[in-house]
């Protein structure tokens, strides 16, 4: 998504201006209302320690996971109404394999979750308010453990400490805390910050999520489980200038993963790097 300056006058440059933000912000589904001055660093709080390059094909990047010898990442193909999950070498980011996850019209898959052996993935229509299934995978194998159908678009999941799943719809403006014995929310939070979030994943107990605020700014905000009350956020700004999708805007935009102090995040689409940061607290 392009963004320039047009015209010679001052006015006119600034008038074109705020009317392709505005376009480009409702297109990409976050409010103009919601914009903000664009924070000039990469992420709050944390250390850039290198960026890992992933070999192989890529579409619309959506969420990525780390494991101790893996890197998952789900894309979607839009243009073909397809969704996957695409698996990588961790050491050197070589392509290793990938499945897709298209399950009839839903096939638009979201940020993941890794948990005891088993990858959990949510695939959704491509629209607000529509249905979605979680996946569970064998990490090793790949193949379905089972699905669980929800009456919602959903577009991020992690796995709480008790087992059961949260799981946030579109723009994570609810957050759905669902039993996985049959994929029913027992308990449904509206969302407590502002960003719309795209990954999560619990850490030490602590629900962490990230996010878009805008086209230039975004998030990583953790959340004290059960209450999911917001605890800290940290603002992360934008990789580049803003660009056609998946290149440039927020280092939060698309996946993300976190190990202890280690973060990761995925916001570009292939060829794509696996940026690490070292948080400082």
């Amino acid at each position: 998504m392009g963004r320039q300056a047009i015209g010679q006058r001052t006015i006119s440059r600034r008038v074109a201006r705020a009317a392709v933000t505005a376009a480009l912000l409702l297109l990409s589904g976050l409010s103009v209302a919601g914009a903000s001055e664009r924070f000039d660093g990469a992420v709050e709080d944390a250390r850039m320690l290198g960026a890992l390059s992933l070999d192989g094909e890529l579409y619309h990047v959506q969420g990525v996971e780390v494991g101790a010898h893996r890197i998952w990442v789900t894309s979607v193909d839009g243009a073909a109404r397809r969704g996957y999950l695409h698996e990588f070498d961790r050491a050197i980011g070589r392509f290793l394999r990938r499945v897709e996850l298209t399950d009839g019209v839903r096939y638009h898959p979201g940020g993941l979750s890794f948990h005891d052996g088993s990858l959990w993935v949510p695939v959704a229509e491509m629209r607000p308010d529509s249905s979605a299934v979680l996946i569970e995978l064998d990490a090793a194998t790949l193949h379905v453990r089972r699905r669980l159908r929800v009456a919602d678009h959903l577009g991020c999941v992690a796995v709480a400490p008790d087992g059961r799943l949260v799981a946030g719809n579109w723009d994570s403006r609810l957050l759905y805390v669902i039993d996985t014995a049959d994929g029913a929310p027992v308990r449904t939070v509206a969302n407590p910050s502002a960003t719309h979030y795209q990954d999560m994943k619990f850490v030490d107990g602590v629900l962490v999520a990230g996010g878009n605020l805008d086209l230039w700014n975004g998030t990583i905000d953790f959340l004290g489980w059960p209450s999911l009350a917001l605890r800290r956020t940290l603002r992360a700004g934008a990789i580049g200038p803003v660009r056609p999708i998946g290149r440039g805007g927020p280092y939060t935009g698309e996946g993300m993963a976190i190990e202890g102090r280690d973060l990761y995040l995925l916001p570009e689409d292939g060829p794509s790097r696996l940026f690490h940061f070292r948080l400082a607290a």
